[in-house]
């Protein structure tokens, strides 16, 4: 039988962090909870993975006293997790369809496409976008982690569209620096359920982890701030064409949003359910890029027109019924 305590004396390069159950973690059993507070930090484990943090000793909380998976966690206790790092993890190049849209010695910009996870995650450490830029030969700044190589932003695996990667230190901080500072232009085009009241509206409403389900984010008080600008481009009978700028980068916060103003995406499985979609995967694109070049200083920007399946939903909805 394992001593979780000789593989804590081992792991000299494991990441600490700490948490504390907020309100709306009361009642759930600790995997569970730890699962998805681990995810808000882009550990991507899963709960077995989790599990296997548990029993090895790497989860304790008051005083370091052991804990079990089953554990119910309650309010303002505070957990301190060891995470190891990977001994080794080498991205494996493979070969994948998408557009590099521009590259330079520091950054690269990729038109991503629907369905494409952007970085390995534990467990899943191929079929990435992150895999086929290695694949391309094209390297990529470590500063974003030995899974998340060069990656300052990410959209969805459902979002088509454009995103930029650090190909060196230099650029990751200062891409890194412009996401903080609301400075990078993010510009998106959308098809929405309903008649939009208003050809305009700004979205001002903090977003954080759904109480009722932990996997998915909603508008809630406490949660951090998010701003969305919605202009309307189209409405038909029952749908929005719309374009959406990020003035913050929450985590799905368009997804989120839209369905907060009662006008979800459509073909959005998660937060606007339904028997049969149009579309796979939620009709959103990530349509504009801007942002300082970091080395040279020049203003870039890059479009990237609606991917094949939106336009054709699009084509359908002025044609009418």
């Amino acid at each position: 039988m394992k001593n979780p305590a000789d593989n804590l004396d081992a792991a000299r390069a494991d990441r600490v962090e700490t948490f504390v159950v907020a309100e709306d973690g009361f009642g759930m059993r600790l995997d569970k909870w730890l699962t998805v507070a681990l995810s808000d930090l882009d550990y991507n484990m899963s709960r077995s993975q989790v599990q296997s943090l548990i029993d090895d000793g790497r989860v304790t909380s008051k005083a370091s006293r052991p804990v079990k998976a089953s554990d119910i966690v309650s309010e303002g206790t505070v957990y301190t997790v060891r995470v190891p790092e990977p001994e080794s993890v080498e991205i494996v190049p493979e070969t994948m369809d998408f557009t590099v849209v521009h590259e330079d010695h520091h950054v690269v910009v990729v038109d991503k496409p629907r369905g494409l996870v952007v970085h390995p995650g534990a467990g899943n450490l191929s079929g990435t976008l992150v895999n086929g830029l290695v694949g391309r030969g094209i390297s990529l700044s470590a500063l974003g982690g030995a899974l998340r190589p060069g990656v300052v932003h990410r959209i969805d695996k459902d979002t088509s569209g454009l995103i930029v990667f650090a190909k060196t230190d230099l650029a990751y901080h200062g891409l890194s620096e412009q996401l903080r500072a609301h400075s990078m232009e993010r510009v998106y085009l959308a098809l929405a359920r309903g008649v939009l009241s208003e050809p305009r509206a700004v979205i001002d409403a903090p977003i954080g982890r759904d109480p009722h389900n932990r996997l998915r984010m909603a508008v809630v008080e406490g949660g951090k701030r998010a701003l969305t600008h919605l202009f309307l481009i189209e409405q038909f009978e029952r749908v929005a064409y719309v374009k959406l700028q990020l003035l913050t980068g929450r985590t799905h916060q368009i997804r989120v949003h839209m369905a907060y103003i009662g006008h979800p995406l459509v073909g959005d499985r998660v937060y606007a359910p339904v028997k049969r979609a149009p579309i796979e995967g939620q009709a959103l694109h990530a349509a504009t890029l801007g942002f300082i070049h970091p080395a040279t200083g020049d203003k870039l920007s890059f479009s990237s027109p609606l991917p094949e399946d939106m336009e054709t939903l699009l084509a359908g909805l002025r044609k009418g019924p």
